[in-house]
């Protein structure tokens, strides 16, 4: 059996504290709070959120354009806050893993890679202030928090040494192949998502399983899915008309059945392959997901489902990349766990 690696429960901790950055992500942005602070790292000029009347009184010299509003402004620096907690506690495990680079095995380049991801993330997070809630650049901020996730969540799997691979079987590789499918439609689910919050458009269509009333109503998907808007104006509360709205959230409808036919199909083939569990608590998420989805719909968005439908659509990816790590293929000559151990044993 593998043996646990140094830096193991750091990992873990990180993986924690990034869920808990996605949720508050996702709350500033359902609460509209993607602005509550027009300037960037600080707010208004300040370290912190201007409460008194003075400090009030000069944000507002400052910036005249953009009255202060301390509620939405707080949920925007309490989520800088953790993301730059995160952005530490990663940079901590990125010097960590050099200080083991000649230990066998120790993922030295998934720890500096994580290092390089959340950089581009403090940049993206930058850039959703500067250019005004930018739909692209929402987008890709949310999937670089999901990204983040994945892989504190691939790295703590690496550090633990447990699931090692499977003995190689037909079902085994069936359900490999069908788990990388499932794990790239899961993510372009997730961008089908994002792109409907950023543009305003998860209650574009308020009834189901009709939209409008309609099987397949009117529709702009030139305009739901342009990738050049234009930089400059507010996005806040989305700038597309109605059918180009409707264009993104049918898509995103469209996306739900397909994924939940493909993550079904996949936790049938776990449960061939003698992963029930795994295949338990994928169903498990997805169904929970569907329901989230349905009620947001039913319900116009409450924002405690909004943000539970971030919340476990990261769960949902989260199992996904476990299926995947369980299912990989062994090394060539052997488990690696088993590689390091000779190698272990060899320098005593």
């Amino acid at each position: 059996m593998a043996m646990r690696k140094p830096g193991y429960i750091f990992a873990v901790a990180a993986l924690a504290l990034g869920f808990v950055v996605v949720i508050l992500g996702a709350y500033t942005r359902l609460v509209h709070a993607g602005l509550g602070c027009p300037d960037w790292p600080g707010c208004y000029g300040f370290l912190s959120v201007p409460q008194s009347e003075s400090s009030i009184e000069l944000a507002q010299m400052r910036f005249p354009d953009d009255p202060v509003e301390v509620f939405k402004a707080w949920a925007e620096m309490i989520h800088r806050y953790a993301a730059g907690l995160l952005g530490m506690v990663i940079l901590g495990l990125a010097i960590f893993a050099l200080t083991q680079r000649r230990r066998p095995g120790y993922p030295v380049g998934l720890s500096l890679g994580l290092l390089a991801l959340v950089i581009c993330q403090a940049m993206f997070g930058m850039w959703t202030v500067t250019l005004k809630l930018w739909p692209q650049v929402v987008t890709a901020h949310l999937m670089g928090g999901f990204a983040t996730l994945s892989l504190l969540l691939l790295l703590s799997l690496r550090l633990s040494g447990s699931l090692q691979p499977l003995v190689p079987t037909r079902s085994v590789a069936a359900a490999r192949t069908l788990a990388r499918v499932v794990l790239l439609v899961v993510i372009g689910q997730i961008v089908l998502g994002g792109w409907t919050s950023s543009n305003y458009a998860a209650v574009a269509c308020v009834d189901l399983p009709t939209c409008h009333g309609e099987w397949w109503p009117d529709m702009n998907f030139a305009a739901g899915f342009n990738v050049f808007h234009e930089i400059g104006p507010n996005y806040l509360g989305g700038v597309l008309d109605g059918p180009g709205r409707t264009a993104i959230h049918f898509s995103h409808r469209l996306g739900a059945v397909i994924t939940s036919l493909l993550v079904l199909l996949l936790a049938w083939k776990l449960a061939s392959a003698g992963l029930g569990k795994l295949a338990g608590l994928l169903v498990a998420a997805l169904v929970t997901q569907v329901s989230l989805g349905i009620t947001n719909v039913l319900a116009h968005l409450p924002l405690a489902v909004a943000v539970a439908h971030n919340a476990v659509g990261a769960i949902l990816l989260l199992i996904m990349v476990a299926v995947n790590y369980r299912l990989r293929a062994p090394a060539r000559h052997g488990y690696p766990a088993a590689n390091e151990s000779r190698s272990a044993l060899a320098s005593h």
